[in-house]
């Protein structure tokens, strides 16, 4: 990963941290596959109402486990792939505009010395993991 974006990356980390932010990415390919499988098996055993049983039991189930797997976001922002680094790369630099910094240290530093910067930083991250991710965001417990 280039310097620059390894910066960047490590900026959205500790705004992220300093304000706390959790998100849950939807696993809906997850919960699919728990509500159809149900849907399946409910089919073998009973027929076309054990269709509808096992779907409509399925599809709670597969509610339950995909819902409330809040992770802090540093965590997440660091399995991103590549790709989608440099996409979030691409949206914080468009916040950053032409500031200068020599490294993750001092850009850390101008952004959260500057509450206007740091907000349009913490705004921005947020943008991008609702749209892009598609995930939901909690803030301080």
């Amino acid at each position: 990963m280039p310097a620059r974006m390894d910066d960047v990356m490590r900026l959205c980390c500790e705004v992220s941290a300093h304000e706390e932010i959790k998100v849950a990415v939807k696993n809906s390919t997850k919960g699919a596959m728990v509500a159809g499988g149900s849907a399946f098996v409910g089919g073998l055993l009973g027929g076309p109402p054990g269709i509808a049983v096992g779907g409509a039991v399925g599809g709670l189930l597969g509610s339950w486990l995909t819902s409330g797997q809040f992770r802090p976001l540093p965590q997440i922002l660091m399995e991103l792939p590549p790709p989608q680094q440099r996409q979030l790369y691409e949206s914080i630099m468009a916040v950053l505009g032409n500031l200068d910094w020599t490294d993750a240290a001092q850009l850390v530093s101008l952004v959260m010395g500057n509450s206007t910067l740091q907000q349009q930083v913490a705004a921005a991250l947020i943008s991008y993991v609702t749209k892009e991710l598609r995930a939901e965001v909690r803030y301080k417990d």
